[in-house]
């Protein structure tokens, strides 16, 4: 399946958790400075249960990887940015809180 470009810069390729979504437009038309972002694999687990939560966990070539935890789920993410991790925790914090 290819990749498609929904707003340019949030890649598309498989569903994504409800919820993360609106998150990641938000926190892409606030902070010009992330390329893209693409979600990764979603996987069922039990402690997923209540708000939307996000949080880093490691640095990757081109920017850093992300968990996305939401409706009974999480999701990897991964966001292409030079942005420090303190900066982009709290991009992903008020983004999340809409």
């Amino acid at each position: 399946m290819k990749l498609r470009a929904a707003k340019g810069k949030l890649k598309i390729e498989h569903s994504i958790v409800d919820g993360v979504r609106p998150m990641l437009e938000r926190l892409l038309a606030a902070n010009p400075e992330i390329r893209s972002v693409i979600p990764g694999v979603i996987r069922r687990v039990r402690d997923a249960r209540g708000e939307l939560k996000v949080h880093l966990t490691v640095p990757t070539t081109n920017g850093w990887k992300a968990i996305a935890l939401s409706a009974g789920a999480r999701q990897e993410l991964f966001i292409s940015t030079a942005m420090s991790k303190e900066i982009l925790e709290k991009a992903l914090q008020q983004a999340a809180r809409g």
